[in-house]
């Protein structure tokens, strides 16, 4: 009931972009950790395994060997969609034979996108094909691809929230966007990214530094 795509640029940022025809999937499948990596744990979803999985990517596993050690301890993976991507070293993407639908995933340099109870196996191809031409801030490539993704098909039926996060150094996930119902998902949040953005860093400078941080632009903060 979902697709996403997970990556990195080459500035030290990961992140991932989900849609699900499910409510507050975001909530459920979407594990990001600064400096370290990214988990998307989706179809029949156990949360459990975002923290495990980064954890193991933390004490210094590869993708490889954290599903691995996933397999030896969990016996459901069968039912479990899993990509797993370190902000260095290769990612792997895991489908289990009980994952629902028409269902795909590719894993490519810098991305791992994956989906089911999908339109048609295109919809993976279209959201690689779009991140992997696309430039720019994390944030506005990622969510391109989801637009590509839906255009070619999305989910069989209706999606219905969506979210989207990046982390970087800062300790925190820089950008945590999420539309947890609606009927038009991706382009909520597109709208909500579009006012996002142009104050990410003054948040960022906030936590960090709030001695001089900007106004917030609101009344009785002049």
């Amino acid at each position: 009931m979902t697709f996403s795509i997970l990556a990195r640029d080459h500035e030290g940022a990961i992140g991932m972009a989900v849609s699900s025809s499910s409510p507050a999937v975001a909530a459920r499948c979407l594990h990001l950790q600064g400096g370290i990596g990214g988990v998307a744990s989706q179809n029949i979803t156990d949360p459990r395994f975002g923290p495990a999985l980064l954890a193991r990517l933390a004490a210094g596993d590869s993708a490889e060997q954290a599903l691995e050690w996933l397999a030896d301890v969990d016996e459901t993976l069968e039912y479990r969609q899993l990509s797993i991507l370190p902000l260095h070293g290769e990612g792997v993407a895991h489908s289990g034979a009980k994952t629902l639908g028409t269902h795909h995933a590719r894993v490519s340099s810098d991305a791992i996108v994956a989906g089911n109870m999908l339109a048609n196996k295109g919809v993976i191809d279209a959201m690689l094909d779009a991140f992997e031409k696309s430039t720019g801030d994390l944030e506005t490539r990622l969510l391109p691809a989801m637009h590509s993704g839906l255009a070619a098909g999305g989910e069989a039926g209706p999606v219905h929230s969506a979210g989207l996060a990046v982390v970087r150094d800062a300790g925190w996930a820089e950008t945590d966007l999420r539309i947890d119902w609606s009927e038009n998902p991706l382009k909520d949040l597109a709208d909500l990214l579009n006012e996002w953005l142009p104050q990410r860093d003054d948040y960022v400078t906030r936590g960090l530094n709030p001695s001089t941080s900007p106004s917030y632009g609101v009344p009785g903060d002049e």
